[in-house]
């Protein structure tokens, strides 16, 4: 018993060692993936979400249902201070007056937008904003400058809608 137990032993540390020199050769053979997350949340009559604008640079989106207003705020990463801003009054885009009932799903997804036919660029975020009353989907776009960024000037704009459709067909609502 006891010689079977030294072999074991004989053969762990070996095995152990053996498996983290493979390890970490295989990390510099395989592509390495950059992770990015973003939060969502909401309570009662807010969301509040995260998505990336520029390379490491975060925007923070906040939608109040009780005014329909969609707002976003990017940090300086140099000075720590928010110094962009944007707004968007998504009620009037969903076709209603802003109301306290008022019922909204937000959540950010990545893109990487081509400039196309538009004056500006668009971050690599876009927020989704969709109305559970009407049934409609909103997608809106970030107009970023990172040069504007990196020169530490102020920015603010509307955000920008990029499209607007149902998600819910007419008559899938029915009585129960």
């Amino acid at each position: 018993m006891k010689t079977l137990r030294s072999k074991k032993m004989a053969w762990l540390v070996p095995g152990i060692i053996l498996g983290c020199l493979i390890g970490l050769n295989l990390r510099s053979f395989l592509p390495s993936v950059p992770l990015h997350a973003s939060a969502t949340d909401g309570f009662e009559n807010f969301s509040i979400a995260t998505g990336l604008i520029d390379n490491r640079i975060e925007g923070l989106f906040f939608l109040d249902y009780v005014t329909g207003q969609l707002k976003c705020a990017v940090i300086n990463p140099k000075t720590g201070k928010f110094n962009a801003f944007y707004a968007r009054d998504v009620a009037s885009d969903f076709g209603g007056a802003a109301q306290s009932d008022a019922r909204y799903l937000m959540v950010t997804g990545l893109a990487d937008m081509s400039r196309g036919r538009a004056n500006f660029q668009v971050g690599r975020t876009l927020v989704y904003v969709a109305d559970t009353t009407s049934g409609r989907v909103a997608v809106y776009g970030v107009p970023w400058s990172s040069s504007a960024q990196a020169a530490g000037k102020t920015q603010t704009s509307e955000l920008v809608p990029l499209d607007l459709r149902p998600f819910r067909a007419d008559d899938a609502v029915r009585d129960r």
